[in-house]
């Protein structure tokens, strides 16, 4: 739990006694490449921390296309809020590309490190509000950008992914074909 316990560091606080009783009630969980963490229909309390691995969020539509929402590669977080904060079915698949860890994040966690240090509520909110921020810019690219500003934005927002996600999920993501993300990435290649 490296991975997770420098990104709690990193946002505030804590002393190795307080740490130590966060690992004691962390919840890890290793999911096998294709593996499914939360299918439509669910609930889940748990929002995912990905400690090693890769994995995806998306949804399928009544043509059976899916659609990327979001990658988690280390140190990012993945959930389908609806269900963690909503306490509403899920409407999302959340699914490892690849064999990975994740670290089960929820209210009650949370509870226990503002207990241990109160400063972690702003530094949650500030999370957040970067989260909304990057969905919005998300969204505004898929409503406007052309597909070869959107795949340089997806390179800048996961460097070094490029080998760890197939393809046609990165189109998905993107909102094209993959015919036409190998377009991009030609006219990309030749300048």
């Amino acid at each position: 739990m490296e991975n997770y316990k420098k990104h709690l560091l990193n946002i505030v606080h804590l002393t190795e006694e307080q740490w130590n009783k966060i690992e004691n009630v962390l919840v890890v969980k290793q999911f096998k490449k294709n593996e499914f963490i939360l299918v439509p229909g669910e609930y889940s309390e748990d929002y995912f921390f990905v400690e090693s691995g890769v994995i995806r969020s998306y949804t399928i539509d009544e043509n059976g296309k899916e659609h990327v929402l979001q990658f988690g590669t280390e140190n990012w977080i993945v959930s389908d809020r609806n269900s963690a904060f909503c306490k509403q079915q899920s409407k999302f698949y959340i699914q490892a590309i690849e064999d990975s860890t994740v670290v089960l994040l929820n209210e009650k966690l949370v509870d226990l490190i503002v207990s241990l240090n109160p400063e972690y509520l702003v530094a949650q909110n500030k999370l957040v509000q970067n989260h909304v921020r990057s969905l919005q810019d998300r969204i505004n690219l898929l409503l406007g950008a052309t597909a070869k500003t959107r795949y340089l934005e997806f390179i800048r927002l996961y460097p070094n992914q490029l080998s760890r996600i197939p393809q046609w999920m990165i189109a998905s993501y993107l909102g094209i074909t993959p015919e036409s993300l190998s377009r991009v990435r030609k006219e990309i290649a030749h300048g």
